[in-house]
């Protein structure tokens, strides 16, 4: 079963360029293991705080609350700015 977690992430617009190198680094720390398979980060084109990062699934087992990887980027982005967090399962 796919699925994904998608990560937004609302910062003060002088920030953006201290939490995009953050992200950076904390992306390349992600370990690929348990069926993460990808992770992306977008910024939105209309609002430059604004920013996603999806991280990619294929696993049989769905974490509804989030995976461990999710939650753990979640407690450290959430000291840039406000945070939301979902997960969608692929049909």
């Amino acid at each position: 079963m796919k699925w994904i977690e998608i990560i937004k992430l609302q910062v003060a617009d002088s920030d953006r360029e201290s939490v995009k190198n953050e992200l950076s680094k904390l992306i390349s720390k992600i370990d690929h293991k348990g069926g993460l398979y990808n992770v992306k980060a977008y910024y939105n084109a209309l609002v430059s705080s604004d920013l996603i990062i999806n991280l990619y699934w294929e696993d049989g087992k769905v974490e509804p609350q989030g995976s461990a990887t999710g939650l753990g980027l979640i407690y450290v982005l959430k000291t840039f700015g406000l945070t939301s967090h979902s997960v969608w399962i692929e049909q």
